[in-house]
């Protein structure tokens, strides 16, 4: 179990909810260095050296939630999203693996091409071969290599979808925003996937390092799956309103520099071989997520 915890990226959506799961979980606050991009820039060699090293040990399990999630700004800069996607998950592994400590490594669904049925399609395995489209996923994807390169045996890699959380911009957000603002919205219905609330993923988080879970590649999202429509209309029905205004459309009608999967629907059956439950239905955490709108 260890003793102490570094988060990176802590000032985002996901890190503060990382830290709020160690708070939860009895983790003393003294335990938890958090670091937002100010407090260190993952990218940067001497950073990484000066400022993260003398906190790592074989005690110590870094959470990296610091990324370039921008996805269609990756379209165009694609050589800073490759430095803080790929470069800064290596030199954090490599730091790592220096001074005996573990590393969780946050990725995405964007690694799959997703370019299959959505009707027909299995869920994307763990160890299902990788084809990003997107220079977000070719990023994220390098990230993964890296950090697997450079720490095998010590790190965790888990792929996430769809996020929303209370700390940051997220589509649940947007869809109250624009209830309020519209009669109608059109989304669209043909990409499908698993929204997935931070505080879930940030829980399952501290509690498979908790749990001394085997390291690998792992698929943290909640349960089922639904489209960016049946998102939007499960949160207008939880927000009071009629699920009727959200009204189908599709990706070629709003056409983005990034392509989008049609399908980046997880397997996340494997927690159960490692004595986790999946995690919940996505539709009870949203549910529980909406009040925090209000």
């Amino acid at each position: 179990m260890p003793e102490r915890w570094v988060v990176t990226g802590s000032a985002g959506m996901l890190g503060r909810d990382v830290q709020a799961a160690l708070t939860a979980a009895d983790v003393p606050v003294d335990r938890v260095v958090g670091l937002d991009r100010a407090g260190l820039d993952i990218t940067s060699p001497a950073d990484v050296l000066q400022v993260l090293a003398p906190l790592l040990g074989p005690d110590v399990v870094v959470v990296n939630c610091a990324a370039h999630t921008a996805v269609d700004a990756a379209e165009t800069e694609e050589s800073q999203a490759f430095s803080v996607n790929a470069v800064g998950p290596q030199l954090l592994a490599r730091a790592c693996a220096t001074m005996g400590a573990r590393l969780v490594q946050l990725s995405t669904d964007y690694v799959f091409g997703g370019d299959v049925d959505p009707l027909t399609a299995d869920p994307y395995a763990v160890d299902a071969p990788l084809a990003p489209r997107s220079a977000y996923g070719r990023t994220k994807a390098a990230g993964e290599w890296a950090v697997r390169a450079e720490l095998p045996t010590g790190s965790w890699i888990v792929r996430t979808a769809w996020l929303y959380g209370e700390h940051g911009p997220s589509f649940p957000r947007t869809m109250a925003r624009l209830l309020a603002e519209r009669e109608f919205v059109d989304v669209v219905d043909d990409q499908h996937g698993q929204p997935t609330w931070t505080r879930d993923l940030a829980e399952r988080l501290v509690e498979m390092v908790l749990d001394d879970v085997p390291p690998g590649v792992y698929h943290g999202t909640n349960s089922g799956r639904t489209t960016w429509h049946g998102l939007a209309a499960a949160v207008f029905e939880g927000l009071g309103a009629s699920p009727d205004r959200v009204r189908r459309t599709t990706s070629a009608a709003f056409a983005r520099p990034a392509p989008r999967p049609a399908f980046s629907v997880l397997d996340n059956a494997g927690w159960e071989k490692v004595g986790l439950p999946p995690m919940r239905p996505w539709d009870v955490a949203l549910a529980e997520f909406l009040p925090t709108l209000r």
